[in-house]
């Protein structure tokens, strides 16, 4: 090959290469964690249960300041969480309920909260430690009966942040 090939093949390959740095897809920016079963809203959305938007693609990503209420943790992008009448799924429990979360990104943790409607009914200490891929907490919900919405709150150790996680429950 002469030196003017070399060089053009070169000149070539260096244009190419940033246009397919730019077409190649990214994984989301904010992995993290969310409640798997019993099935939290995002998970629902994430396999399909229920059709959703782009909280689809990242049910990891539900994340905000700590001291919301809300299921889509104050994300404008995942405001359908909050809608009750979406046809979330509901999941028969008793009095006791294990709560199973799945970390994509194991941040320190300060505690996780449970609440249903305004009385928190769970807390963990996290003891500021990271935890495992996957964490269970057993939570009495308190004496309530009938269809209930249970929010989850793993509230972060090491920055103002919050994960958030709404999960219907029928309390049988």
């Amino acid at each position: 090959m002469t030196l003017r090939r070399r060089i053009a093949t070169i000149a070539a390959g260096a244009i190419a290469a940033p246009l397919v740095m730019v077409a190649l897809p990214t994984a989301p920016a904010f992995a993290h964690g969310y409640v798997s079963s019993p099935p939290s809203r995002q998970a629902q959305c994430a396999k399909g249960t229920v059709p959703c938007g782009s909280i689809k693609y990242e049910p990891q990503s539900v994340e905000g300041p700590k001291g919301l209420r809300s299921c889509h943790g104050g994300n404008a992008g995942f405001a359908e969480l909050n809608n009750d009448s979406k046809g979330w799924k509901v999941t028969n429990v008793g009095q006791s309920v294990t709560f199973n979360w799945v970390f994509t990104a194991r941040h320190r943790t300060a505690n996780y909260e449970y609440y249903v409607g305004n009385k928190r009914v769970g807390f963990v200490d996290g003891k500021n430690q990271a935890p495992g891929a996957t964490v269970s907490h057993t939570v009495n919900l308190g004496g309530v009966t009938g269809q209930q919405k249970v929010l989850a709150i793993w509230n972060i150790g090491d920055t103002s942040n919050a994960f958030y996680a709404c999960i219907d429950v029928n309390v049988g």
